[in-house]
């Protein structure tokens, strides 16, 4: 290990060590699914923090927080167990780009899948061939399912990134980690057993990005799918096993520090 590679990483891990902490929370968006402690509840959480999850990160918790409140803080029973009726309160629900038509559809597919499966986890592996999973071949097929019902709106799509248009997935791969990723720090909740860590793929945004080119971990000139993989070969050389564990370290020096 050379002198240079050996600092980056020493610097890397104590940025990791001081954002990956129960304090790091409060103020982002993985607070939602941090309100429960049904399974079912943190993923439908979860996933709709992570899809809201662009710009002020005060707004994304509000309004995810109100859409929990709109679902009696019981996301998972609402989905399964709602009535026409009970959709009526959801109509006026908005953020940003996403209206009531796309989290209506939201909810069709949350009850078409729950209605068969325990986890969403099923959703992302249902792909496997003979336990081996690619997180590009299971983000592909997440989109594919995601999408397989009868009546799909055409704005909806927009909402759900796939790597076959070279989308960095950012806030599809954040959410994985958060499911999957588990340490003793408490902030990923690592419900998630059929996908491993080391099989992650680091969310990658322009502030991430930023940072990842400044420490020359990064190359790669538009913020794509590409991009996201060549920064998590890199992130590798770290940690094989917990490559991801950096996005703290990364996304704090970023959005928090202002760093590069």
């Amino acid at each position: 290990m050379n002198s240079g590679f050996a600092k980056l990483k020493e610097f890397l891990d104590k940025k990791v060590d001081h954002y990956d902490q129960p304090s790091f929370i409060n103020d982002d968006p993985i607070c939602i699914p941090h309100l429960f402690k049904k399974k079912q509840d943190i993923e439908i959480a979860a996933f709709f923090a992570a899809v809201f999850a662009w710009g002020n990160r005060i707004t994304i918790i509000k309004k995810s927080r109100e859409l929990m409140q709109l679902m009696d803080m019981a996301p998972h029973e609402f989905i399964v167990h709602h009535q026409e009726n009970d959709l009526r309160k959801l109509l006026n629900f908005k953020h940003r780009t996403f209206n009531a038509t796309d989290l209506l559809y939201f909810i069709d597919f949350f009850k078409h899948h729950y209605t068969a499966n325990k986890s969403l986890e099923t959703a992302f592996t249902r792909g496997m061939k003979d336990g081996e999973l690619n997180i590009e071949n299971a983000l592909i097929g997440f989109h594919h399912y995601f999408f397989s019902l009868e009546e799909v709106p055409s704005r909806t799509r927009k909402h759900i990134a796939t790597p076959e248009k070279n989308s960095s997935c950012k806030r599809l791969n954040m959410f994985l980690r958060w499911m999957v990723r588990k340490d003793k720090k408490g902030v990923d909740f690592g419900i998630w057993k059929n996908i491993d860590p080391s099989q992650l793929v680091c969310p990658v945004d322009v502030h991430v990005a930023r940072v990842a080119k400044k420490l020359n971990l990064l190359h790669r000139k538009p913020v794509d799918w590409l991009a996201a993989i060549e920064l998590t070969e890199q992130l590798r050389r770290f940690d094989e096993a917990d490559p991801v564990k950096y996005d703290f370290a990364l996304f704090g020096l970023g959005v928090v520090e202002k760093y590069g």
